[in-house]
């Protein structure tokens, strides 16, 4: 979803880092675009000769949002397990008040932080010893993680060969096909998408031999072009910070934390941004500049000002600001002195002449996240509290922190492409897993009998019943919670509303965040073998392959239920001039195998298989493109 595709974010720098030498290795720019820090070594490791750098490295840990890397254990001798399995134990057997685990892939080891020091030595006394899965493990205390951006700048000091490094652009680290005409980038992006494409069939080939026949008949039909190319954004997060020459501004990041930059750049150039945005972050600029409050410092956690979020509805022509503010130096009286600053600056409307104006304000408590927290509160200043935009016909009420996608017109592309692949009919009933505000629930309502979704944010589910009830939609139920939990009961109550003697069509569509849906998703979707197709949604399809594997494995003690094998995919070119795109697969059901036996093997057979590639050659356009 949206995270992947926000070119350069706020990068936190709470330091989080494993401390093995084998670990080591540099992340592409997209995960550190993403906030996923690069591995450190531990402190034994750090480079000679970095001075007055390496003292610094460790300097965080006086701030008191970092205990929990003071209160380290590492636990030895694990054998082969799962992060999950041992987050269980840790916390429902032997009722371990932990804050995270950080284990290396394929490691017998991993690092367990805790709050207090109480905390951490009565791990120590429970786990050194204890006998898990045949083994016994071996606890004791870890040094804390070196600040990965002193780290790296000792790095930097001690291979300085004299040369200083090229900085990039803007344009450069959020729109990298930028440069390219439009008509190259599909065709860059249909390459890309073909080619994991045909590394997924490879694997799937391996790994399930039965989906042969399934994968010989699978098609891609390449890149639907964006009907909007340039300023498509309608939701932006910007950074306040410094720029090069120490002037203040409201931007992008042009690197990562863990890569040793907190550099900000101004964005008024980058051609995916709409001039509404455009004006927000450099009204905000102003009102930085001008103010006592200092902007934020991730080098020491020091000033207030850190982000701006923007959401904007071109059709409503409505603009959403949320100000984040780090708070933990700040005094109450501090707190409401800076909100009311907020709030003259742009009652006054800043710009008397603008075209734009802010609709809505909020005020965002952006600081070191306690534990169980998962977002940071915001709180109503001025103006309306939603904004609303339009899709497939439809009016979405869009609360601060909701999931849109950031494309409105693409969405439509997108939504109705969904709804083809899908083909529901008026007996189906849709299961719509990761809902968000509702947006495909309600695309596909005037399609099928019913739409069940479910949706982990409470504020998310609010948007979606309230738009609901605003277009007129009576056959759309939602549910507040984890997937992994509702899926079952979706199906159940799909199935309790189902005639007597006739028969269901039960369709599943997901459209996960970045990382995917997590394997116990995948496993009550395969499980419900009353759902017949699937549309996944993919926002990010390097990392979603793994979940396209799951689907189409043999049946196993984990995964129940016949295969789902991938019929057709097509991708939605959401992200015009970067380098991201939205995939889209729909995946059908393998029949029972006592109900194959009367099936005609060339009944399916189609003139334009997959395994007719060779002879074919990619089109830019992306229509009926063949994998190998």
């Amino acid at each position: 979803m949206e995270n992947q595709e926000n070119a350069i974010e706020l990068q936190s720098n709470v330091v989080d880092t494993e401390e093995s030498k084998e670990d080591k290795q540099s992340e592409p720019l997209e995960k550190q675009q993403n906030n996923e820090k690069a591995p450190i070594e531990s402190e034994s490791k750090t480079v000679a000769g970095a001075g007055a750098e390496k003292g610094q490295q460790y300097a965080y840990l006086d701030r008191n949002e970092f205990t929990s890397e003071i209160y380290k254990i590492e636990v030895k001798n694990m054998g082969y397990f799962g992060v999950g399995e041992f987050k269980k134990l840790l916390k429902n057997t032997l009722k371990l008040d932990m804050t995270k685990i950080k284990s290396p892939t394929r490691k017998e080891f991993a690092f367990v932080c805790f709050r207090t020091k109480a905390d951490q030595q009565r791990a120590l006394d429970t786990l050194n010893g204890y006998k898990w899965k045949g083994k016994i493990l071996k606890a004791f205390e870890a040094k804390a993680s070196a600040d990965p951006l002193h780290k790296r700048r000792a790095e930097d000091e001690a291979n300085n060969s004299g040369q200083p490094k090229r900085r990039k652009t803007a344009v450069e680290a959020t729109c990298p096909l930028a440069a390219l005409p439009y008509e190259d980038q599909l065709k860059t992006k249909t390459d890309e998408m073909s080619s994991l494409l045909k590394k997924y069939t490879q694997e799937l080939r391996k790994v399930n031999p039965e989906a042969k026949p399934h994968l010989d008949k699978f098609q891609f039909e390449g890149v639907i072009p964006s009907t909007t190319i340039n300023g498509y954004r309608n939701k932006n997060e910007f950074t306040v910070g410094k720029n090069n020459n120490g002037e203040i501004v409201v931007g992008f990041r042009l690197g990562s934390y863990s890569d040793g930059s907190v550099e900000v750049a101004e964005i008024q150039e980058l051609p995916h941004l709409p001039d509404a945005a455009k004006w927000a972050a450099e009204s905000f600029q102003r009102l930085v500049r001008q103010s006592k409050f200092l902007p934020f410092n991730p080098v020491g956690n020091v000033g207030h000002f850190r982000q701006l979020m923007v959401r904007y509805s071109n059709s409503a022509h409505e603009l959403m600001l949320v100000a984040g503010v780090y708070s933990s130096n700040l005094s109450e009286t501090e707190q409401h002195e800076l909100k009311e600053e907020l709030k003259t600056f742009y009652e006054q409307q800043v710009d008397p002449d603008s075209p734009y104006k802010c609709s809505s304000l909020y005020y965002q408590d952006v600081k070191h996240r306690e534990a169980g927290q998962m977002v940071n509160p915001v709180e109503h200043l001025l103006g309306s509290t939603h904004i609303t935009d339009t899709i497939q016909g439809l009016q979405f009420r869009i609360s601060p922190l909701a999931f849109f996608q950031i494309n409105t017109e693409g969405a439509n592309v997108l939504y109705q492409k969904a709804i083809d692949l899908a083909a529901p009919t008026k007996d189906s009933t849709v299961l719509d897993i990761c809902c968000g505000t509702g947006t495909i629930a309600l695309s596909f309502a005037k399609h099928c009998k019913k739409v069940l979704g479910v949706e982990i944010v409470p504020d998310a589910i609010k948007d979606a019943e309230f738009n609901a009830e605003a277009n007129g939609i009576k056959n759309c139920k939602f549910f507040t919670g984890n997937a992994d939990d509702f899926i079952k009961s979706m199906v159940h109550e799909a199935l309790y509303d189902q005639e007597v003697g006739k028969k269901g069509d039960l369709i599943a569509i997901v459209d996960p965040p970045r990382a995917g849906l997590h394997n116990r998703s995948i496993a009550a979707i395969r499980s419900a073998s009353a759902i017949t197709r699937l549309v996944y949604v993919s926002c990010n399809p390097h990392i979603a392959k793994r979940n396209f594997i799951e689907l189409a494995r043999p049946e196993s003690k984990q995964y129940k239920g016949e295969p789902f094998y991938p019929k057709t995919a097509l991708a939605v070119d959401m992200f015009p001039h970067t380098s991201h795109t939205e995939l889209v697969i729909l995946f059908e059901r393998e029949a029972r195998r006592d109900a194959k036996a009367d099936a005609d093997p060339e009944a399916n057979e189609s003139p334009n298989s997959i395994s007719e590639a060779d002879s074919k050659e990619t089109e830019s356009t992306g229509l009926y493109t063949h994998l190998p």
